[in-house]
């Protein structure tokens, strides 16, 4: 209490106000959604200041931040009551709501249609929250996407983690002892996760297959060296965004009909397909399963969202019917040090685009001058749900 007094009096009544950007320890990940090199593009802009919690991160040291230009905060609490910007990867818990100011913004993942009970705890509490979900995926807003970027690095890590369990190598060799024949990957969904996956296991030698619902993806896919799946599934297509559509219980029926005989004869097989604010579609049944040779590995990318493997389990790996289940939840904290430097490059440009220097204030609503960008990612505002299809989503529309 008498720090958080002393700050109050410091910034107030001895100087000029900055705008203090807080960022606190992840309690369950590795990552940190700003490293230093992050924290020196920050303070380069007028008006910033960076607080950060003490041990931050296990990649880089107090010293590290502070060098960069970061003040080091010891007492959790006083760092949330001081912040006028909040920067998290995963959202805060209801007790650390309650150490933030009214009036504070939050940033993080947050997972809004799945997540009532937190939205409205920022509500009451009088604290802005900005879902990095729902940032449009606009040219403008790719340097701000940290869906992509994160999932861009899941895709290399499923393939890593794919190769650690196989007990076969993926390229192939010919040695005097005779032929190894390279390992068969099958890749569902193409995103960015998939994409990236594909060119991972290519890279490592193994032959590609991938599938998606989207035909607009086989150039892509093909461009990277694997081969495509074709599966007559009638009329589908993306959403706005660039997310599969859902399918139809016939079009599923048909989809996994096709992905069986792939399945069945590859060594591993990763499962990209989530569906934003829904509970990720069940691809592999625990009936394909049974047709997996022995020793085959998954990795499932949607674990944490209800999963695209039956039977799959949240951050552990199973064995079912022969068949090693990987369902890691944080993949990109595999590779924790990239993560964060991604993560923290697209908080540093979202910063950057919501804060108006010259007037020392951040672009939230129309009236404050936010673009489309701001104004589709911001959920709460001023003590109230300002996103129309959050609002609706709760209204049961």
């Amino acid at each position: 209490m008498i720090e958080t007094l002393i700050w109050y009096w410091a910034t107030h009544y001895c100087c000029e106000v900055e705008m203090i950007v807080a960022v606190a320890r992840e309690k369950s990940d590795s990552r940190s959604a700003l490293i230093p090199e992050a924290v020196e593009r920050l303070v380069r802009i007028q008006g910033i200041k960076v607080h950060v919690e003490t041990n931050l991160s296990t990649h880089w040291t107090d010293e590290d931040y502070r060098t960069a230009g970061a003040e080091v905060v010891k007492n959790r609490g006083a760092l949330f009551e001081r912040a006028d910007v909040i920067l998290r990867i995963n959202p805060s818990d209801m007790q650390e709501i309650e150490h933030a100011r009214r009036g504070a913004l939050h940033i993080s993942l947050l997972d809004p249609y799945n997540n009532r009970k937190l939205v409205e705890a920022y509500v009451r509490a009088g604290v802005d929250a900005l879902s990095l979900e729902m940032i449009p995926r606009t040219t403008l807003a790719q340097k701000m996407d940290v869906l992509s970027s994160q999932a861009s690095l899941a895709g290399y890590a499923a393939v890593i983690k794919a190769a650690e369990r196989l007990a076969r190598i993926f390229p192939m060799m010919m040695t005097p002892a005779g032929t190894i024949t390279p390992a068969k990957v099958f890749i569902i969904g193409a995103g960015v996760a998939g994409l990236q996956a594909i060119a991972t296991a290519k890279r490592l030698g193994a032959r590609v297959e991938a599938f998606d619902t989207r035909s607009v993806v086989e150039e892509q896919v093909q461009s990277l060296g694997a081969k495509f799946l074709k599966v007559d599934l009638g009329e589908t297509g993306q959403t706005k965004d660039g997310y599969a559509k859902a399918l139809t219980p016939e079009q599923m029926s048909r989809q996994q009909e096709a992905m069986s005989r792939a399945i069945a004869s590859s060594d591993v097989t990763i499962t990209t397909a989530k569906l934003f604010g829904r509970k990720s579609p069940i691809l592999i049944t625990s009936k394909m399963l049974k047709l997996l040779k022995p020793g085959s590995v998954i990795v499932d990318l949607a674990a944490g969202s209800g999963g695209n493997v039956e039977g799959v389990e949240v951050d552990k790996e199973i064995v079912l019917n022969g068949v090693r289940i990987i369902g890691i939840d944080n993949l990109p904290g595999e590779v924790a040090v990239h993560a964060s430097q991604m993560f923290a490059s697209n908080m540093v440009n979202l910063l950057g685009h919501i804060y108006d220097a010259d007037k020392d204030a951040l672009k939230l609503d129309e009236s404050s001058g936010a673009d489309e960008i701001a104004l589709g990612c911001v959920i709460v505002r001023g003590g109230a749900i300002v996103h129309k299809s959050i609002k609706a989503h709760y209204r049961g529309e």
